[in-house]
């Protein structure tokens, strides 16, 4: 898939900017050639099934990734919770995808 990619950014004009929105790699770094890539404004990673905590160890390790957790960071969120154990929970998730995404 990843080669596919690079032939249709291949094809792109030059002004033309795209946003990826992929899986987040197995491989350390191995989208980094396609965030180099002119046409390449951000590479997003999901975190593809992952633990928030596995998810986030694997976002520290592939610079130029930003996150798109949204199953990782409603993990642990219930709707039994009390609002404050609500928001103390959503303020960890966010906390901890924050310092993964700057490592």
């Amino acid at each position: 898939m990843k080669e596919e990619i690079i032939k249709q950014l291949a094809a792109l004009e030059p002004h033309v900017k795209v946003m990826l929105k992929l899986s987040i790699p197995t491989i350390d770094n191995y989208y980094e050639d396609l965030a180099n890539d002119p046409h390449v404004v951000r590479v997003v990673a999901l975190s593809g099934g992952y633990s928030r905590k596995d998810a986030n160890e694997k976002l520290a390790r592939n610079h130029q990734l930003i996150a798109s957790f949204s199953r990782a960071l409603a993990e642990g969120l219930a709707h039994q919770q009390t609002a404050e154990e609500f928001d103390h929970t959503l303020e960890e998730s966010i906390s901890a995808i924050y310092k993964a995404s700057i490592s």
